[in-house]
């Protein structure tokens, strides 16, 4: 059993910057892939980024490749997306998760457990 807890989120104008966490619990969230997803108002959730066990692989949704980085700390439990150079379009409540596969992950919108989210507000 993993759980999630999301923070950082918050009210940013176009341009600035956020960089969301995620804190894991478990002693086994290094075998763990984990990723973040988003939902904006009255659209479906969709995949932003994700990351392997061991951070030697990432990926990312078209809409964010070259600006948002996930990065991962095994030590103290915890993965995170840096967010620079916000867009009005990025506003959406972001949304960690966990599993074991990371193509589940990066191609579905299904992976074992998640965190409650966090609100990213850009305003314009």
């Amino acid at each position: 059993q993993v759980q999630l807890v999301e923070s950082g989120g918050g009210l940013v104008q176009a341009g600035g910057s956020l960089r969301l966490s995620c804190a894991a619990s478990g002693r086994t969230f290094s075998t763990y892939a984990m990723g973040w997803f988003r939902q904006a108002p009255g659209k479906e959730r969709e995949f932003v980024a994700a990351i392997s066990w061991n951070g030697g692989n990432t990926y990312y949704a078209d809409s964010v490749k070259g600006r948002f980085t996930i990065s991962r700390d095994n030590a103290v439990n915890s993965v995170y997306l840096q967010m620079p150079s916000l867009k009005p379009e990025d506003t959406a409540v972001y949304y960690c998760a966990a599993d074991w596969n990371p193509n589940v992950i990066v191609t579905t919108t299904r992976p074992r457990y998640w965190g409650q989210g966090t609100q990213v507000t850009v305003s314009s």
